[in-house]
C-alpha cells in the first residue's frame, strides 16, 4: 500500500491519513495494520490515566518536554470525551500542548471514546501501532478520565501511570473498582494543595495491603505539572519500571499476551460486523430476533441453543460473510 510505503519512509501527511483511515474503521485497516506489523514492538508505551481534572494533558506535556530533552521522540493519543453534536473529540489536548506544537519530534493526535467505557476507544491501539512503526521511541495513551471503567490501558500500556489529585472527592474510592489493580506508578498532582499528603499516605497503606509484584514496590509520587515539579522523578520512575520489565523478561510475556487479546478482539469485531449483516437478510434469524424483542423467548437460551446446536450453527457460520 502506497500510503504505508510513504509513512514509514517518514511522511507524517501519510502517517496522519492513515491514522484517518483507522479512525474510521475503513476497509483497508486489515491490510494497513498487516503491512505495518513487522514495524512495531521498537517503541515504550506509556499509559496516563485518572480521573478528570488531574491535570493529566500537563503532565504529559511535561513529562514529553523531559523526553525531548534526552532527544526522544514522542507519540500522543490523547483521547477526550465525545461529542454530542459532531461525534469527534470535545477538548482537544492539542491545544494544552501548544510547547510541542511545532516539534517535529512529537506527534499529537485527539481522539473521540466513540462510546468505549474502557477508557480508550477501539482504534486507539492500532492508532499506537502506527506511530509505533513511524518510528517513534515513547507513544503516550492519556484516557479520557471517565474514572473507575478506564481498565483498557492495561492491555495496551508498558507502564501504566494513574495520577490523582487533592480535593477531588474520595480518591481511594476511585480506586477500588480497578484502577488501584493497574497502577504501575501513582502520581498525586497539584500537590501544592492542601490534602495532598493524606492521599499520598492512603494510597501508601493500600498498596502495602495489596503486594501484586515482587519485583516492583508501585511508587507514589507527587508532581505540580503546571510548574514542572516532580516531572523528572515521574520520568525517572517509569525508566525504573522499564529496566526492571525487561531485565525479568515480563515486558516480552506482557506484550505477547496483549497481541492474543488482540487476535481475540480483531476476530470478536469481524465476527460480530458480519453476524449484523446476516440478521438483515436471513429470515429465521430475523424472527428469532422479532420474538426475543417481543419477549416471547429468553436471549440467553436461545443464544446457548444456537451455539450447541451443531446444525444450526454450522449453517449460520456458513453464511457468515467472508
Amino acid at each position: 500500500m502506497e500510503l504505508v510505503e510513504k509513512m514509514l519512509a517518514g511522511d507524517e501527511r501519510a502517517l496522519a491519513r492513515l491514522i484517518t483511515l483507522v479512525e474510521r474503521d475503513s476497509k483497508e485497516v486489515a491490510q494497513i495494520m498487516s503491512e505495518i506489523c513487522h514495524k512495531t514492538g521498537q517503541a515504550y508505551w506509556i499509559g496516563v490515566t485518572g480521573p478528570p481534572g488531574s491535570g493529566k494533558s500537563t503532565l504529559v506535556d511535561r513529562l514529553t518536554a523531559v523526553a525531548r530533552s534526552r532527544g526522544l521522540t514522542v507519540g500522543i493519543i490523547a483521547v477526550d470525551p465525545t461529542s454530542p453534536f459532531s461525534g469527534g473529540a470535545v477538548l482537544g489536548d492539542r491545544i494544552r500542548m501548544q510547547q510541542h506544537y511545532l516539534d517535529t519530534g512529537v506527534f499529537i493526535r485527539s481522539m473521540a471514546t466513540r462510546g468505549s467505557l474502557g477508557g480508550l476507544p477501539r482504534a486507539a491501539r492500532r492508532v499506537a501501532k502506527l506511530l509505533d512503526a513511524f518510528g517513534k521511541d515513547l507513544v503516550v495513551l492519556e484516557t479520557v478520565g471517565v474514572g473507575q471503567t478506564e481498565l483498557d490501558i492495561v492491555e495496551s500500556a508498558d507502564t501504566t501511570v494513574v495520577v490523582l489529585y487533592p480535593g477531588g472527592g474520595d480518591a481511594i474510592q476511585t480506586m477500588k473498582a480497578g484502577l488501584m489493580e493497574i497502577a504501575n506508578i501513582f502520581v498525586v498532582n497539584k500537590a501544592d494543595r492542601p490534602g495532598a499528603d493524606q492521599v499520598v499516605a492512603e494510597l501508601e497503606t493500600m498498596l502495602s495491603l495489596n503486594v501484586r509484584n515482587s519485583d516492583w514496590r508501585v511508587p507514589v509520587l507527587t508532581a505540580q505539572a503546571v510548574n514542572s515539579v516532580g516531572i523528572e522523578e515521574l520520568y525517572g520512575a517509569i525508566d525504573d519500571h522499564r529496566r526492571m520489565l525487561e531485565s525479568t523478561g515480563q515486558l516480552a510475556v506482557q506484550r505477547r499476551g496483549q497481541l492474543k487479546k488482540e487476535l481475540i478482539q480483531a476476530i470478536e469485531q469481524g465476527v460480530s460486523e458480519r453476524l449484523e449483516r446476516l440478521m438483515r437478510r436471513d429470515d429465521n434469524l430475523a424472527q428469532l430476533l422479532n420474538k426475543v424483542g417481543s419477549g416471547e423467548i429468553d436471549p440467553y437460551a436461545t443464544a446457548q441453543e444456537i451455539l450447541t446446536n451443531p446444525v444450526i450453527f454450522k449453517k449460520w457460520l456458513s453464511r457468515l460473510e467472508v
